[in-house]
């Protein structure tokens, strides 16, 4: 769950790249190729234009924010609003921008689309569902979502760990969370599912998912009003009941962006991960070793790598530059888009050591990968224990996990915010 929302796969980006020389050709941004593998496009822009403006596919014109150090300071300067009513866009594209947030939707009051003193109240609310010792309350239930997932699939010998396993993982875990009854959870995976794969588009399945969940959550509300119980949901009542004014259709868009970030991150998280330490087959080994010795310290350390090596969240969400500002040197106008590419800051050889090599025994590894500031992702533990645990739990129970069928096969879902795998097919000995 990022600083987020919403492209197909190659082999594991190429070993550390030296710089490209001054006259080698800018690259080309956003095309299938770039999605298939964007880091030696990001290692060309950190070079030559580490705060680049483009134009994004949909039109919107952008500064892209590529090197670790200018990345950090971004993330955590307030001189760049989240709320997308500071984006000086032109009256032609008012409304046509693809811009999450900039339409009057009742969901999109969120804490991605807001700034202090609201975005404020709104987190403290919040985060009392993702304190230490309530995330580490719900491990056994992880655990257990985990085994029964395997368990589908581990007689068959085969399996596609997305749609299997990293998909359905965390959308039920933040359904219990959030407090949604077990008997709905099928049709949040299924409005989920629209989403993630059609990305937030404003048109057809996707608005039909949004507007369904918008409307269950509500109706949810007031059901929870008369019968309040320990889930996310019934906190935000609770909270509203006692004189933080939290409406219901707040109440509502935080219960939406905390689902759909919530999920779509660790459906990511565990994709990206699994797909990297199949790839790196030492690294993965190392692992296993280390599992079977009941240690963990590797596992902790290597969910940062993974995080790191190829996360979730490839850009961090919108920001838009409240005053005309600097960021590496760049002057940003008043109004301006930036997207800081979490992606390339973290693969930055000026702060990480051989930076597109996997190494799961880093240390010196703060990553952005959940963002930085006062929009550090929220659920950020509750990712982590869903890694780990559904990492640890694969190689663990099914140690000879392969890749089945040609890397160059694979593909990426479409989109801006998110860096993920539509399929992950899996071999492996059928167990009972």
């Amino acid at each position: 769950m990022s600083d987020t929302p919403c492209p197909a796969s190659a082999p594991d980006p190429a070993p550390d790249l030296a710089p490209a020389p001054s006259s080698s050709p800018a690259p080309e941004l956003f095309t299938w190729e770039f999605a298939t593998d964007p880091y030696p496009a990001y290692a060309w822009l950190r070079e030559h234009a580490p705060v680049h403006r483009t134009t994004l596919p949909s039109g919107v014109e952008a500064w892209l924010v590529t090197r670790y150090t200018d990345a950090r300071q971004a993330l955590a300067d307030q001189r760049l609003s989240k709320n997308p009513a500071h984006h000086d866009e032109p009256t032609h594209a008012k409304g046509k921008t693809g811009i999450p947030g900039e339409r009057k939707a009742e969901l999109m009051t969120h804490l991605l689309n807001i700034d202090p003193p609201d975005h404020t109240r709104l987190r403290r609310l919040v985060s009392k569902a993702f304190t230490p010792r309530r995330v580490a309350a719900f491990a056994p239930r992880v655990q257990e979502l985990t085994d029964r997932l395997i368990d589908g699939f581990a007689g068959r010998g085969e399996a596609d760990l997305i749609h299997e396993f990293a998909f359905p993982l965390p959308i039920y875990a933040i359904c219990d969370l959030l407090g949604v009854p077990p008997e709905d959870q099928d049709d949040f995976r299924d409005w989920a599912g629209m989403m993630i794969r059609h990305g937030g588009g404003p048109r057809g399945g996707v608005a039909r998912s949004v507007k369904k969940m918008r409307g269950y959550l509500l109706e949810l509300i007031h059901r929870k009003r008369g019968d309040l119980g320990d889930d996310l949901i019934s906190g935000l009542i609770r909270a509203s009941d006692h004189g933080e004014h939290l409406t219901e259709n707040e109440a509502a868009a935080m219960a939406f962006i905390l689902l759909f970030a919530g999920f779509e991150t660790t459906v990511n998280l565990i994709g990206n991960g699994v797909y990297a330490l199949l790839r790196n087959p030492e690294q993965r080994e190392g692992l296993q070793s280390s599992l079977a010795a009941g240690e963990t310290g590797l596992l902790e350390t290597g969910v940062e790598e993974l995080l790191r090596y190829d996360g979730p969240v490839e850009m961090a969400t919108w920001r838009f530059a409240r005053e005309p500002l600097a960021i590496g040197g760049q002057e940003i106008a008043a109004g301006d888009a930036v997207l800081v590419v979490l992606a390339a800051a973290d693969r930055d050889p000026e702060r990480f050591d051989g930076p597109d090599v996997l190494d799961l025994s880093r240390r010196d590894n703060q990553h952005l990968g959940y963002g930085h500031g006062i929009h550090y992702c929220l659920g950020a533990p509750l990712a982590r224990l869903e890694g780990q645990t559904a990492i640890a739990t694969l190689l663990t129970r099914l140690p000879d996990l392969r890749l089945a069928g040609d890397p160059a096969d694979l593909r990426w879902r479409g989109g801006l915010i998110m860096r993920g795998l539509r399929t992950l097919p899996v071999a492996f000995d059928p167990r009972p």
